[in-house]
């Protein structure tokens, strides 16, 4: 369902963005980097979080780290990590795959400011082999996600 959910996103807002599918994993950083000829930094990572009650998505560049106390500043708590259960449950997508397109639910969605260091990223696709390539601001456009400073990138 999640790539197929993905496709559906993609046809009805931006039909003009094809969804890649590779023939070897794209689940971690790593092997996206690898299987798409582009530095970590390029990648597009979906964080799941939790805050209270309150769940998200914060998408930051591959090498970046969620900062914990920019992150408890701007969401007003201690942020923890989905689990692997959560994960897929809420967002329709198994880890690895989890992207800010075609969500089960929809759920608040935050880019971190990190990302606009490049013209194009490459976000996952709702599955371990599929990926898209898109510039920052029309990910974020797409899911009206808002610009946030969560993350540390390194030096």
């Amino acid at each position: 369902m999640s790539l197929e959910s993905v496709r559906a996103f993609f046809a009805e807002k931006a039909p003009d963005i094809a969804v890649i599918e590779l023939a070897t994993s794209t689940a971690t950083v790593a092997e996206a980097a690898d299987g798409h000829g582009v530095a970590p930094g390029q990648i597009a990572k979906t964080l799941s979080i939790r805050v209270g009650d309150q769940v998200a998505l914060v998408v930051t560049r591959g090498d970046a780290r969620l900062d914990n106390k920019k992150a408890k500043a701007f969401f007003g708590g201690k942020v923890r990590m989905l689990d692997l259960a959560e994960v897929e449950a809420l967002t329709g997508h198994p880890v690895g795959g989890v992207c800010p397109f075609g969500l089960r639910a929809p759920l608040p969605v935050y880019c971190d400011l990190s990302l606009k260091a490049f013209n194009e990223v490459v976000p996952a696709a709702g599955s371990t082999h599929s990926s898209v390539r898109i510039a920052p601001s029309r990910m974020a456009e797409l899911t009206d996600a808002a610009w946030i400073d969560v993350c540390a990138v390194p030096a």
